[in-house]
């Protein structure tokens, strides 16, 4: 299946590219600090395990975010969502993907999760995406729909310092 939506891997160089025609979600949320918590929190992204935490299915052919690694992502047993990861990275201090959507998925676009430790020791969690409806009941919900987005990536944020508490976050 070939991605709905062009450029594919725009988020890879630029967390905000925001293509004309769709929309930006840019939200960041402070995880924690140091390198265990960086680890932790880079693994828990890279397994899918900070999206099962937030109570998504996920069906992938993968344990580990990798290119070309098809995942659906179904939202309250209804809605499904296939994307196929775009691109990952594993660096020292910056861990993550992205997924691009396919045939089927309500959205079109491309959405990236990335934990980054910054010079001073705090680890974040970004979480960037363009998108724009592509499903008649995503075009419905307008407004409401971007806002439910932006929800799901805050949401993100929580179940991530969460899972890195033990680690010493605050």
């Amino acid at each position: 299946m070939a991605y709905t939506y062009e450029p594919v891997g725009a988020t890879r160089e630029n967390l905000t590219a925001c293509p004309p025609g769709f929309h930006p979600l840019h939200v960041r949320t402070r995880i924690g600090e140091g390198e265990e918590v960086f680890r932790r929190a880079a693994e828990a992204v890279l397994t899918w395990e900070m999206h099962r935490a937030i109570g998504v299915g996920i069906d992938t052919t993968a344990d580990r975010a990798a290119p070309g690694v098809d995942v659906t992502v179904t939202l309250g047993g209804l809605i499904k969502a296939p994307c196929r990861v775009v691109w990952t990275t594993g660096e020292p201090r910056r861990a993550g993907w992205a997924y691009g959507t396919l045939p089927g998925h309500p959205e079109c676009g491309e959405e990236a999760f990335v934990v980054d430790r910054t010079g001073d020791g705090t680890v974040w969690l970004t979480i960037a995406a363009f998108s724009r409806a592509q499903k008649w009941y995503a075009r419905a919900g307008g407004a409401a729909t971007r806002g439910l987005q932006h929800a799901y990536a805050r949401r993100c944020g929580t179940a991530l310092r969460r899972l890195c508490a033990e680690y010493g976050t605050d």
